[in-house]
């Protein structure tokens, strides 16, 4: 009897660690992406996760001009022909929680994955 209990007590341990394995593979966050949407269509997405060197991209058209600027991990507009330079002063973003707007001219940088919070984190 004793055998038997101590071979149960080794199954149980075993299918307690293959849950508790599988509920922390599922967490596990996808990679940041930084979505440049313009008057709701996306421009660009960009993995900040796989950006090897800085660069910058500009955004023109009929609206204005942004240049935004990209390293690893976050994002930012350096530069827009704005009047207000709120997007400007914003400045560098790295995860989910406030996307970058230039409301004149209509572009938002926000991020996805990565670890952003969601409603239940309060």
């Amino acid at each position: 009897m004793r055998g038997a209990a101590k071979w149960v007590a080794i199954g149980l341990v075993l299918v307690v660690a293959a849950a508790a394995a599988l509920l922390f593979q599922s967490r596990s966050a996808p990679s940041p992406v930084a979505r440049i949407t313009r008057d709701g269509a996306v421009v660009e997405e960009i993995p900040l996760d796989q950006v090897a060197a800085p660069y910058t991209i500009t955004l023109e058209d009929s609206l204005g001009t942004n240049l935004v600027q990209v390293e690893r991990g976050r994002i930012r507009i350096a530069e827009a022909d704005c009047p207000d330079q709120v997007c400007v002063n914003q400045g560098w973003i790295s995860d989910g929680t406030v996307p970058v707007i230039c409301l004149p001219h209509r572009l938002v940088i926000e991020i996805r994955g990565g670890g952003e919070l969601d409603g239940a984190a309060g």
